[in-house]
């Protein structure tokens, strides 16, 4: 509680002081800020991942901009070629407007333009090496330290991971999963991890915090894809028999494949909404803090007393929901996880005379 005062105070302190300096600078220039385009950019991925800008200088370290060009064949170059956007280099520029907005398209001779094959490493992408690289880093630390002395307790932060390891194993994967939980929890914690990860750095403005990775539908589909893969690539005969032929009357299997139908739409349903899920909240949580911030900057030019009681309000309100985001941020890591791990052991379901052998074999022994 203390340290979110404190937190509270600075930024309090340190959004009076810019507040001044926006509501001049709006006087001077008759600008009119643009809430819900500021917002986006923000939350888009971008080429270079910028560490601090004050509307004229900026500095960002570039990434390397990978690209194919049916024309001109491969070019590889740092994306300070395009300085923020402003340049075109090679007959290539960010696009800014259009249906390419904030990507990179190609003019060519005749003013035509078209999008070239773009393998470039953007700062989603960067982000998304850097907390993978960070998880390895951690995990192998703990790993080696337990390996040191299995039998010491860990205090500070191993502690902390040893227990997150332990509650999503033991209270997660192995209940919803069942006895063959251990193949499957590597990937499981591997996600958990991930995912936890990224949601928190997405939470830090500053470098190298600042990406909206989970954020991102592409990322959480490939997740979602990755649970899809694994339930149906190592369902049990029984699962598959529960699909294609249900326990229901005949009328509704044949001649007419209704219930078959129903049950396949579902096993694609469900990777769905692990994919919406994660993006959506963690989409709407950047947007919210994003949204309370540009308070202060939009009522700049209604006067001082309106802009300085809004930028108390948006403080606090910031504050407040940065906390609540900390808690989403482990909320929709433990979810993911948990509805993964349901849906695998739905899969790993046995037949009653599988089970009723399996009770006889445990009996005997």
């Amino acid at each position: 509680m203390k340290r979110a005062l404190y937190i509270s105070g600075l930024s309090l302190i340190l959004f009076l002081m810019v507040s001044p300096v926006w509501s001049a600078t709006q006087d001077d220039t008759k600008e009119e800020l643009n809430a819900k385009e500021f917002i986006t950019e923000h939350l888009a991925d971008s080429y270079e991942w910028q560490i601090v800008s004050d509307g004229t200088k900026h500095i960002a370290i570039p990434l390397p901009v990978i690209l194919h060009s049916k024309s001109t064949g491969w070019h590889i170059f740092p994306s300070s070629h395009f300085h923020h956007g402003a340049n075109s280099y090679k007959g290539f520029k960010i696009a800014s407007e259009g249906e390419y907005k904030g990507k990179i398209v190609e003019t060519d001779v005749k003013g035509n333009i078209s999008r070239p094959l773009d393998l470039s490493l953007t700062k989603n992408a960067a982000s998304l090496l850097f907390a993978s690289l960070l998880i390895i880093l951690i995990i192998m630390g703990v790993a080696r330290s337990m390996k040191r002395d299995p039998m010491k307790p860990r205090k500070g932060f191993t502690g902390l991971i040893e227990m997150l390891v332990l509650s999503i194993n033991d209270e997660v994967i192995k209940p919803s999963i069942g006895k063959d939980y251990q193949r499957y929890a590597p990937y499981l914690l591997t996600v958990f991890f991930f995912i936890f990860t990224n949601n928190l750095l997405g939470l830090i403005p500053v470098f190298p915090g600042g990406a909206n990775v989970t954020g991102n539908i592409a990322v959480t589909l490939i997740l979602a894809v990755a649970t899809f893969l694994i339930v149906n690539l190592t369902g049990t005969k029984e699962y598959y028999k529960e699909i294609l032929w249900p326990d229901v009357p005949t009328w509704l299997k044949v001649p007419i494949p209704l219930m078959p139908i129903v049950e396949i739409v579902g096993t694609l349903t469900k990777p769905f909404a692990l994919m919406i899920r994660l993006f959506a909240n963690m989409m709407a949580g950047h947007s919210i803090v994003l949204g309370l911030t540009m308070l202060i900057f939009i009522t700049a030019s209604m006067g001082m007393a309106i802009n300085t009681s809004m930028t108390v309000l948006s403080v606090i309100f910031t504050v407040f929901i940065d906390l609540v985001e900390l808690f989403i941020a482990y909320i929709q890591a433990y979810v993911f996880t948990l509805l993964s791990a349901v849906f695998i052991g739905l899969a790993r379901i046995e037949s009653y005379f599988e089970k009723k052998k399996a009770v006889e074999t445990e009996k005997v022994a």
